[in-house]
């Protein structure tokens, strides 16, 4: 089921990528902004989507649309910024919730695949992103959306060597790294045909809605990885 994204307040002081005056309207008139902007994005991808269309589906004229935002980037930002949000809220409540470096990674691999499943329009702009057409936004994405990921990883992996659940000679960084790649890749197989695609060849058509299989046979795989 696609469904679109809700209103998302955060706490304390965080970067703003549209004007205060999109602030100053009615919360239902800016998640319609942001729904049609989301849809268009994921559709056209960000090079060939048209803010004047954007604005126009949104039943607002282009010249409140500049108001609200300086430019298609700008609001692409906004909506990256939105999509970050959920990112970390998801990985606040998986980390709350354990310190065991397995059970977490099971939590955030099985997230992974609600998103995908919840948002897939913002899913299909967060896969958009990885790709070379969007280099040129890549340095203001790329650290904000990793890095809370990453240095979540490492303090888990760091935790479980002083407690000897995993090899002290495992490189927590470069562990990490392969971590959120299977995660990344698990997420795609549900938001691209492609991916689906990917999928099906390596487990064959049946397997592929079987979704604990896999979970469980990925679990397999990384406790044997990080064993002592």
């Amino acid at each position: 089921m696609k469904e679109k994204l809700e209103h998302h307040k955060t706490a304390g002081t965080k970067v703003k990528y549209h004007k205060s005056t999109f602030d100053n309207i009615a919360e239902d008139r800016q998640q319609l902004v942001l729904n049609v902007a989301i849809s268009e994005f994921a559709a056209n991808g960000y090079n060939a989507a048209n803010i004047n269309v954007i604005a126009k589906k949104a039943g607002i004229s282009i010249g409140s649309m500049y108001s609200y935002f300086e430019s298609k980037e700008a609001l692409f930002l906004t909506i990256i910024d939105k999509g970050f949000h959920l990112l970390e809220d998801a990985l606040q409540e998986a980390s709350g919730q354990t310190d065991d470096i397995f059970e977490l990674f099971e939590k955030l691999l099985r997230a992974s695949r609600y998103y995908a499943t919840r948002y897939p329009e913002l899913n299909q702009i967060y896969l958009d992103m990885t790709t070379q057409g969007l280099s040129s936004l890549s340095s203001k994405l790329s650290k904000q959306m990793e890095s809370i990921t990453a240095r979540l990883y490492c303090d888990f992996i760091e935790k479980a060597k002083a407690k000897g659940s995993v090899s002290k000679e495992i490189d927590e960084k470069l562990v990490s790294f392969c971590l959120d790649n299977l995660i990344i890749m698990f997420q795609f197989s549900f938001t691209s045909d492609y991916y689906k695609e990917r999928m099906k060849i390596f487990l064959g058509p049946e397997a592929v809605d079987d979704e604990e299989r896999i979970v469980q046979g990925v679990m397999g795989f990384i406790r044997k990885a990080l064993a002592k």
